[in-house]
């Protein structure tokens, strides 16, 4: 038997690096800026523990650039390095001089914000550059380093002059990447990625205007004011945002200027926030906010951030954070969340599932205080923010249990119920003739309104149900709620549906009625439509078009995706046409001899129930047109 070490040619290296690394060259710069944050945050934590003798004072980062040199200079002022660290942490790729701090001060150093996992973060410098620079000085008192490499295997390393501490990158950038000189690049990358990095970032300076007053010894009111220009450090991030806070330390206009700050070109305020704060099992911080909501599911989704240690990763958080609540806005942050170089295969780590399940939580939770501290304001939200928590009902079982302390089913008079405080409500006088709760709803006040203002008038309660997610939801609503029913308040007409102690009487002889049916079922398309007779108040309408509920909410499941797996994607379009026997028009139609006047009659009735369903369009609309003038000559 033979045994040995597979060796990996160290020439093959780079080429991977700049080939397969990183998916996104642009990330390089995020890497070596974080890279000089961690040896930033490493000498604070050395000072307060008294390891290192310097102080530490108010360190920045600056990034320059150097156009006519084609470089980028990425300087610290940070723990820096000896020719010794040199040879450890960068001659020998992968070995993580983060990893390494933070095993030997593992118990002083767990919040000290330590960013680097990999070890291989700096080498993404040489993806846009032809040869890279290394001048550093440690904190410890021995002499400064100078490496370079041109990204061949070859480097070399010697003595530097340099006398301040900290570290000097300097990229010598290739013929194919010299769009990174430009500076409006490189502002874009730092907003992007460094925006809220712990460690103030300088990029160039800005101008601006300082007031001077002269005659110090004279009245206020004599005070001469001139103002100087001077130029100051263009300090281009916010090293600590609102989600590193404490949320006692902040109000609620903090949080909106925070939005602001994240979203600069959103100028409506979030309706309320969430700010996520956990320690154990894992770590999480992160504000979550509730804009306005559209009724596109799609639209509005890929706006949360995700950071690690205040570093941005990316505003894909799948897997993360639950599908339903893609369409929020904010941050999260968690060091917990496993990022391979290439930040992906996030969404079977199981830290990862305990975050998604802790988000959804602690969403609900919140829900249930805004709802419980003042629900009137509540509900003055509920239409901005229904179809987020109907579609978390519907894909998150967790969210479900906790949503009916909090999810209202407003009517068509605004006025709004829990649905425990809605089946007490229609219990007396809204059941069908198996004793089941019948829950009426409208899905468009104004396309229903003749059939919304029946169901009043009989003294009912109409939901108004209007997402395009409802026919699945009140699918999962039924099925949890064995002595409920929901049904469109034009599905069928209402006495059929509602059990009613007095029934109608029909005016008609049971001849009669057999011979109206005849009648109409001869004019009207056998197709589409099946003709019901029913005695109904004289003053009802005479001809009423509705649609079976079951059908016409397979369709709409099948339309909005629920039906297309159950092959549902083709229903018919099937109605019911109710004629009112206790209407002078159904009399007036049995009685006409002429049959052309009869058929004319039919039609016209039937046209104008079709109009009241938005059913009546193309040519069938312009005869309904030309008959009506005919008949008002």
């Amino acid at each position: 038997m033979t045994t040995g070490k597979i060796n990996v040619s160290v020439e093959n290296i780079f080429p991977l690096i700049k080939k397969f690394l990183y998916s996104d060259h642009e990330i390089f710069l995020r890497e070596i800026v974080s890279n000089a944050t961690d040896a930033t945050l490493k000498l604070k934590h050395l000072t307060s523990i008294g390891e290192a003798k310097v102080d530490y004072n108010n360190p920045i980062i600056e990034v320059k650039i150097d156009k006519e040199g084609k470089k980028i200079h990425i300087i610290d002022q940070g723990v820096g390095m000896t020719a010794e660290e040199v040879e450890k942490y960068i001659n020998q790729i992968a070995f993580s001089g983060a990893e390494e701090f933070l095993e030997k001060y593992k118990d002083s150093a767990k919040d000290s914000g330590i960013i680097g996992h990999f070890g291989l973060g700096f080498y993404s410098a040489f993806m846009v550059a032809s040869k890279v620079e290394i001048i550093t000085k440690s904190f410890k008192d021995e002499p400064a380093a100078h490496w370079t490499c041109d990204g061949s295997p070859e480097f070399t390393l010697v003595a530097s002059d340099k006398t301040d501490r900290g570290t000097e990158i300097i990229l010598h950038i290739a013929e194919d990447s010299l769009d990174f000189l430009e500076d409006s690049k490189i502002r874009e990358l730092l907003t992007k990625y460094n925006k809220f990095m712990p460690v103030p970032i300088k990029f160039g300076t800005r101008t601006e205007k300082i007031e001077q007053k002269k005659g110090e010894e004279v009245a206020e009111e004599d005070k001469e004011e001139t103002f100087k220009t001077i130029e100051v450090d263009n300090i281009i991030n916010n090293p600590n945002p609102a989600w590193t806070k404490l949320p006692t330390d902040l109000v609620d206009e903090d949080y909106k200027e925070f939005y602001r700050e994240l979203y600069p070109m959103q100028f409506e305020d979030p309706l309320f926030h969430i700010h996520l704060n956990v320690d154990y099992p894992f770590n999480l911080t992160g504000i979550l906010y509730f804009p306005k909501m559209s009724a596109d599911l799609q639209l509005q989704k890929d706006k949360i951030q995700l950071y690690q240690n205040q570093v941005y990763v990316t505003d894909n958080v799948d897997g993360i954070v639950p599908e339903f609540l893609g369409m929020l806005k904010g941050v999260i942050d968690s060091p917990d969340i496993p990022l391979n170089v290439s930040r992906s295969g996030l969404q079977s780590d199981n830290n990862v599932k305990k975050i998604s399940n802790y988000i959804t939580r602690k969403v609900a939770d919140k829900l249930k205080t805004l709802f419980t501290e003042n629900r009137e304001d509540f509900e003055k939200k509920w239409n901005d923010i229904k179809i987020v928590l109907e579609y978390g009902m519907l894909s998150e079982p967790k969210f479900y249990e906790k949503a009916g302390a909090f999810t209202l089913y407003p009517t068509v008079d605004d006025t709004y119920f829990l649905l425990d405080e809605l089946k007490e409500a229609i219990s007396a006088n809204q059941t069908d003739k198996n004793g089941k709760l019948v829950v009426l709803y409208a899905s468009n006040k104004e396309t229903q309104h003749s059939y919304i203002e029946i169901a009043k008038e009989k003294g009912y309660q109409v939901l108004l149900l209007d997402s395009p997610i409802v026919s699945h939801l009140i699918q999962k609503l039924e099925s949890d709620n064995e002595n409920v029913t929901f049904t469109r308040v034009d599905s069928d007409h209402i006495d059929k549906l509602i059990q009613k102690e007095e029934t109608q009487i029909s005016k008609l002889s049971e001849e009669d009625s057999t011979r109206l049916k005849t009648v109409l079922e001869e004019i009207v398309p056998k197709a589409n439509y099946s003709v019901q007779l029913e005695p109904m108040d004289s003053n009802a309408a005479p001809f009423i078009i509705t649609q079976p509920e079951f059908m016409r909410r397979m369709k709409e499941m099948s339309q909005s995706g629920g039906g297309g797996m159950f092959g549902m994607g083709n229903f018919p379009e099937m109605y019911n046409v109710t004629v009112n026997t206790n209407s002078e028009l159904a009399t007036t139609i049995l009685n006409t001899e002429d049959k052309t006047a009869q058929e004319s009659l039919v039609k016209q009735a039937l046209d104008l129930a079709k109009i009241s369903q938005g059913l009546l369009k193309g040519e069938e609309l312009t005869a309904f047109v030309k008959r009506s003038f005919e008949l008002i000559k």
